[in-house]
């Protein structure tokens, strides 16, 4: 199971930290990513890490989201720094056994495991 955590409300250029804490899983041979889903809006990939600490991110999150994991405290947490409107959305956490890299890594349909979402708001 995993359990997604740390959403809120926040002014733009706020920060936030949210954290996925896992069990029942063999963590540290797990990816773990993060997705995201508005209103209205098709669920979208964030961030990823490996089972090898690789990190990936969309696009948008470049430079002001950071993925990391705690493999001890079984977590994983994405720091959001200047956080905008358009982030605005629920956020998923899940895991995956699979080693995926690139474009799979990408594609919500990877992974086994899903967490039940954590609102961020961004006001502007």
């Amino acid at each position: 199971q995993l359990q997604a955590s740390g959403g809120g409300l926040v002014q733009a250029g706020g920060s936030l930290r949210l954290s996925c804490a896992a069990s029942g899983i063999t963590f540290s041979s797990a990816g773990i990513a993060w997705f995201r889903q508005a209103p209205g809006k098709e669920r979208e990939f964030v961030a990823h890490i490996s089972q090898f600490r690789d990190t990936e991110y969309v696009d948008s999150a470049k430079g002001r989201f950071s993925i990391s994991r705690d493999n001890i405290k079984i977590t994983v947490y994405l720091q959001q720094n200047s956080l905008q409107p358009e982030d605005t959305a629920v956020y998923y956490c899940a895991a995956t056994r699979a080693p995926l890299r690139g474009y799979l890594a990408r594609q919500a349909n990877g992974y086994d495991y899903w967490g039940q979402g954590t609102q961020v708001t961004v006001s502007s």
